[in-house]
């Protein structure tokens, strides 16, 4: 066979695409990262959204949708990432995000039954994918993909939780070890679990898979 590393990731993101619209997502596959914007691009005015936030997504930076969003023509744009601001007004923002049409953000793992796995520190990105927003867009890479919930926490406690925690520059013993330690510590950002089995309503939670190794 050619290509037989391009012929497995067809396959299984082809599958995993039909288990989460199996569990009511609407979902598209994009090649690349160049892709998955154009196809974001086109999914927000389909959506009739007049204002947009987002969730803290690395994905969301490195497909270059951040500075495309936040300069969308049409748009009331509500920027949680801008620097600069107090703590108070930065939470204040992070809540009013969660009354926006449109919400874009990534996942910590999906599974392959179709399942969205999430851990957050404050909780305001589970949030917006939970409820609030009336339109959600999830930008997933292919390396998100595991086989189960048990494997997504897996994953996510020792490996996204503590390279975010090192991103983010947190004092947590995850940053000395790579490994999740159950700490105690203040900037533990370990505190919300989510686990989305299915969209409701059907189809407000749209999925873009990217078959490229993309975000934490």
């Amino acid at each position: 066979m050619e290509k037989p590393i391009e012929n497995f990731w067809s396959l299984r993101l082809a599958n995993v695409k039909e288990m989460l619209e199996a569990n009511n997502f609407e979902v598209q596959i994009a090649e690349n990262a160049d892709e998955a914007r154009a196809i974001v691009k086109k999914i927000i005015p389909a959506t009739g959204a007049k204002s947009v936030s987002w969730g803290g997504s690395v994905t969301f930076v490195e497909t270059g949708l951040y500075q495309e969003v936040k300069n969308y023509p049409g748009l009331d744009v509500l920027d949680t990432y801008e620097t600069g601001m107090s703590p108070v007004d930065m939470l204040e923002r992070r809540r009013r995000a969660l009354l926006v049409d449109l919400f874009i953000t990534g996942t910590n793992a999906v599974t392959e039954t179709g399942k969205l796995v999430n851990l957050d520190m404050i909780g305001n990105r589970v949030a917006g994918i939970t409820f609030g927003p009336k339109h959600v867009i999830v930008i997933v890479g292919r390396n998100k993909i595991v086989p189960d919930i048990e494997d997504a926490m897996l994953r996510i406690k020792n490996f996204a939780a503590p390279a975010n925690s090192m991103r983010l520059d947190k004092k947590t013993p995850c940053v000395k070890t790579s490994m999740c330690e159950e700490c105690r510590s203040i900037d533990r950002i370990c505190n919300n679990w989510t686990i989305t089995e299915k969209s409701f309503p059907k189809g407000r939670i749209k999925v873009v898979l990217i078959n490229e190794d993309l975000g934490l």
